[in-house]
């Protein structure tokens, strides 16, 4: 075979997996989108149009779980990039047992967001858990974790704080070793105060990885969905319910395939636009 062939032969598995697993379900997903398909309704889908989206975009409901998303996501990924890159920061400064300390701390993120769910679910259990025996030790009251309104966000929030922390703090640490030494050299060598270093060399080095770092844990908050299911079931009541939770309960529990199908194509198209408008931001820090 020529070279054209043989290029097909290889790439062509890799290329029909590829559609069959991402590319024909996406367009599946787009067609229903537009009709009332149910999946546990006989018969053939009806083509309503844009009737699905108006009903979404115009819902009360939607907004609401929308509000508890971004409240999720900038708490979530506000906490880890304060808390990650401070660790990365200070890990970098050691030059003994560095690679020790990194390990440790990158144990959280190694483990399944379903194992973590379940074993922070007991230590938050408001009867039996430790962290209120704990609290109770210090004496201190008891605290309903996750199954008050004001709680249960905040524990969602806390622990994917505790698993994904690590993720920037792995990012800032690459960022913060790759800093050239001459430069902190030349400012020691002025007298340069260790603020001076980090807000003029540090930190507008590492900003632009640690906004990367920071967009790939938006997207994943974004469409989180496990932790809620394992830790809350997206209640009390629906505080914690994220826009994925309810898709699922849309399309698991009520059955609307196609409305779910609408909900899963706007989340996205949010992404798509999100990450474009934040991609340009990061080109002209680039370029300035």
């Amino acid at each position: 075979m020529n070279d054209r062939w043989l290029a097909v032969t290889f790439i062509s598995p890799a290329m029909l997996l590829l559609l069959a697993m991402s590319v024909f379900p996406l367009l599946w997903a787009l067609y229903l989108s537009f009709t009332d398909y149910s999946a546990t309704r006989g018969g053939p889908a009806n083509f309503i149009g844009f009737g699905n989206y108006t009903a979404i975009l115009t819902s009360a409901q939607v907004h609401t779980r929308a509000l508890t998303t971004v409240i999720y996501v900038v708490g979530a990924v506000g906490l880890q990039t304060v808390l990650g890159f401070g660790i990365a920061y200070l890990i970098s400064r050691r030059t003994h047992g560095r690679g020790v300390l990194t390990t440790l701390f990158l144990v959280p993120m190694m483990l399944s967001p379903v194992v973590v769910g379940l074993f922070w679910r007991f230590m938050l259990d408001a009867q039996f858990g430790v962290v209120n025996s704990m609290l109770g030790s210090l004496g201190l009251g008891q605290v309903e974790w996750l199954t008050r309104q004001r709680t249960a966000l905040l524990s969602l929030i806390v622990v994917d704080t505790w698993q994904w922390t690590p993720f920037i703090m792995l990012i800032a640490l690459a960022g913060l070793t790759a800093v050239p030494k001459y430069l902190y050299e030349a400012a020691s060598i002025d007298r340069a105060s260790e603020w001076f270093r980090f807000r003029t060399i540090t930190l507008p080095l590492v900003w632009p990885l640690l906004l990367i770092a920071v967009m790939f844990r938006a997207i994943e908050a974004f469409r989180l969905f496990d932790l809620v299911y394992i830790l809350t079931n997206g209640g009390p009541g629906v505080s914690t319910e994220t826009l994925s939770f309810h898709i699922y309960k849309v399309a698991f529990l009520g059955f609307n395939t196609g409305t779910a199908s609408a909900y899963g194509i706007l989340m996205v198209l949010v992404v798509i636009v999100l990450t474009q408008l934040y991609l340009r931001y990061l080109n002209k820090l680039k370029e300035g």
